[in-house]
Order: structure tokens, then sequence, then C-alpha cells
């Protein structure tokens, strides 16, 4: 069984999507603007894996992250009932931000890359520096450990 949350595996988070019909549109073709959907719930579920779900994130450090840039590259569609793949892996962790790589694959097929620049923020919307705690563990997940 696979576990709802993905899972941790060397430098990525790895994160199961089925597509359905929701997400598709009269060809049974993946909605260009559903990636993002997958890539955040993918995104949701690594900060979990990692011991930091975004609610306690907010309860206990008084932070969210926010995305402030995306650049995605669409490669090739997914259909209805594909069993997809996200892989997360942290490029670069500065003190107030954060670079995820993301892919969506079918197999070992990529479908969609994106690279997501996220901030993390007060809920007053300012910028704040990722609480330590939390950096630890991306950086674990990056292979930069220090």
């Amino acid at each position: 069984m696979v576990d709802a949350h993905g899972r941790l595996d060397a430098d990525s988070h790895l994160f199961p999507i089925r597509v359905y019909f929701e997400d598709t549109d009269a060809a049974g073709i993946v909605y260009y603007a559903r990636y993002l959907h997958f890539l955040e719930r993918a995104r949701t579920e690594m900060m979990r894996c990692l011991g930091t779900p975004h609610a306690q994130m907010t309860a206990d450090h008084g932070v969210m992250f926010a995305v402030r840039r995306c650049e995605i590259d669409y490669l090739s569609p997914a259909r209805l009932d594909d069993s997809l793949e996200v892989r997360t892996r942290i490029v670069e962790i500065r003190g107030a931000s954060l670079t995820a790589e993301q892919q969506v694959r079918r197999g070992q097929e990529p479908l969609v890359r994106a690279l997501i620049r996220l901030a993390c923020i007060t809920q007053a919307g300012r910028a704040a520096r990722i609480p330590p705690v939390i950096g630890n563990g991306l950086r674990r997940l990056a292979g930069d450990e220090q």
C-alpha cells in the first residue's frame, strides 16, 4: 500500500497522484492548470513527511510559504486514469526563501518540469527567515546538512 503522504527517497520526496475525470478536459487530457494543484499537494505532503505540516508551521512559528515564482514546462500530456508521481527536490535554501525543482512523471517519463521559488512569510504577508527547525529538515532533503 502506498502512503498517502508520499515518501522520502534520498534527496527527493515522491508523491503519487491518480488522474481523475475532474482533472481533465473533454478529450481526457489533464488541463494545464491542474498540474499546479498536483505540485502544491506534493509540496504540502513533503512538509508533512519532514515533520512540519503547514498548519503546525503557522501555529508554532507564525510563518507559511507562498509561491513567489513558478517556471513550468509542459513536455507531454497526462490522461484520464494515469498513475503519476510528483518528485520534489530542494535545490536552494536562503534565509527567507527556497527553490524546489518538481517533476511530474508517468513511470520514468517526465511530463512536466517546474521550478518553484517559495517565500517564507508571516501571517501579515511580510518576509520572514525560515525557522531553523524547518530549514534543517529542508537541508536534509536537499542533501545539504550543516
